[in-house]
């Protein structure tokens, strides 16, 4: 099954990443890494609202006490977004201070409020980087190496974790427990050259994975056990995440990126379609009390 696109924003975002949907804001919040910008698009007017960022922005998940808690470049922060724009309200821990020429790449809180997110190369030459876990004991290196991480993605019922390394082509599945451990890491997928890369990826209430094509020019969705259910051409090659959003989260929200494809001119696009399935309320992380 192929389904259709609609561009819901023209922006051109050098590297548009970290497709969130807020309830609090009723808007698809999203980033632009390479050009540290923050967007948040309306669908009740069709309107789209964009701020310039003093530190690049990597991801968003929500805070339990409103807002956002923010993957900046170099470090987590807690992040308010208002009529003033974003600013940012404290700063909870610096994972790459100790780690030159890295950066933050893709987060997501899982449902017992702790943070997963990994580290890069930001040369994407090295295979440096990480994949860690922040909670109420700190931050904690689950795995590695990585080039270029990308995900994760939590499955329904919260016991399986999926991460990526872009460059190898290989989507890893772990068994993720509740204390915040994991275990059984293994090859959940790999992609072809035809494929492209496997870059951000979510899950969908029946388990389905949402995996964007790096160089593919489209989403591919995933059936549990790994084979290929269905897919979304994209009119643009560099496809980098995908979200599920609207008030029922009927809706697949599609970011890209136009670095590199100045001939492509919709690359950098935010799309959205409703592919029949639904997606799930995003976790928000909750601190220590």
């Amino acid at each position: 099954m192929t389904l259709a696109v609609r561009q819901a924003w023209d922006g051109r975002a050098q590297l548009g990443e970290g497709p969130l949907w807020s309830s609090e804001l009723q808007a698809l919040v999203f980033v632009d890494i390479l050009g540290a910008r923050l967007m948040a698009y309306m669908p009740d007017d069709d309107t789209t609202h964009c701020w310039s960022l003093e530190e690049a922005c990597c991801w968003l998940a929500p805070h339990h006490d409103g807002g956002f808690v923010a993957g900046l470049r170099s470090r987590l922060v807690r992040l308010q977004l208002d009529e003033g724009g974003p600013h940012v309200l404290e700063t909870l821990a610096h994972p790459v201070a100790d780690r030159p020429g890295q950066r933050l790449n893709d987060g997501k809180a899982d449902p017992e409020g702790r943070l997963w997110f990994g580290t890069m190369d930001d040369a994407e030459r090295h295979a440096s980087g990480a994949l860690w876990r922040f909670d109420a004991g700190g931050l904690q290196t689950l795995d590695t190496p990585y080039t270029v991480t990308n995900g994760p993605a939590i499955s329904p019922d919260g016991q399986t974790l999926y991460h990526t390394d872009s460059p190898a082509r290989t989507v890893y599945a772990f068994t993720r427990h509740t204390d915040g451990t994991l275990s059984d890491k293994r090859v959940h997928l790999r992609f072809g050259e035809a494929d492209g890369y496997p870059d951000g990826m979510t899950c969908d209430t029946e388990g389905g994975l949402w995996i964007a094509h790096w160089d593919g020019g489209r989403v591919t969705r995933f059936r549990p056990d790994g084979t290929r259910d269905r897919h979304i051409e994209v009119p643009a090659s560099r496809v980098t995440c995908c979200t599920f959003g609207g008030d029922d989260l009927s809706r697949l929200y599609i970011t890209t990126a136009a670095v590199g494809r100045d001939n492509e001119p919709k690359a950098g696009s935010l799309f959205v379609t409703e592919p029949g399935l639904r997606g799930m309320p995003p976790c928000a992380y909750r601190p220590a009390p």
